[in-house]
């Protein structure tokens, strides 16, 4: 599996450095601010010697990495957040590509599940009336997006667990937490949390790779819950509520 890592920060250097416990090869890097890049995402000689780009870029970059890729037939894995707003039009430009992309706002295994079980815990509230929802999460300092994609990713899944009544969110940022969300149900006289917590980044970039793996010769727009084949056989994501889809 011939690997390009666009991005090479933490995240970035720490997939290169697992690569080859997943079968892969770093055959180059894009970052214009690392003395390691050895290209751009728009360079020729990427066409038919990469397999996969793993995205671990900025936000404002990826409107532009993906189109780029996708037009040199690259499938790619995108780790960024802070790009949702152009979506639509990076979607338009997979399909017309056609390649695969796996885009999701966290990698880890562990997340992928834990968002299960919230989606599921919210059906389960959803019809008690006297039980209210909250949402916090932590990061460390330097992260620049809050709430953090995750958080929000898990708010969808309780929405689309059927609990429609507020949820409240709430965020932290301080020294160098690499990442702890809790999801709570508080009635009047108990209450459930849910917490994950992340020990370090090991888990974003082993999930990352393996997504890179399963994307291999796949087209289309994916995210982690069918790289780990958590939807039922109506495409909704496991625990979802019956009335409402998922995309």
């Amino acid at each position: 599996m011939r690997l390009l890592l666009v991005g090479y920060g933490k995240m970035g250097r720490l997939v290169g450095e697992l690569a080859r416990e997943y079968e892969g090869e770093v055959v180059g890097i894009v970052d214009p601010q690392s003395s390691s890049a050895t290209g751009t995402a728009d360079d020729d000689r990427w066409k038919g010697n990469v397999d996969v780009a793993i995205d671990f870029s900025q936000g404002d970059a990826v409107r532009s990495n993906v189109p780029a890729l996708a037009g040199r037939g690259i499938n790619i894995v995108l780790g960024t957040t802070g790009w949702q707003q152009h979506e639509a039009a990076l979607r338009a430009a997979v399909a017309e590509a056609g390649v695969g992309v796996v885009a999701a706002p966290n990698f880890s295994t562990g997340v992928v599940l834990f968002e299960a079980i919230v989606r599921y815990a919210a059906q389960r509230f959803a019809d008690q009336p006297e039980f209210s929802a909250w949402l916090h999460e932590a990061h460390h300092g330097a992260k620049k997006d809050a709430p953090s994609g995750t958080a929000l990713l898990l708010k969808r899944a309780i929405e689309t667990g059927g609990f429609n009544r507020h949820v409240d969110v709430s965020v932290t940022r301080a020294g160098f937490i690499p990442g702890t969300h809790t999801i709570g149900f508080d009635g009047p006289s108990d209450a459930i949390t849910l917490t994950h917590a992340a020990r370090d980044r090991g888990a974003f970039a082993r999930g990352a790779l393996v997504a890179a793996r399963w994307v291999q010769g796949k087209r289309g727009w994916f995210d982690m819950q069918d790289v780990l084949s958590l939807r039922d056989e109506a495409g909704r994501p496991v625990g979802g509520h019956a009335g409402k889809g998922d995309s």
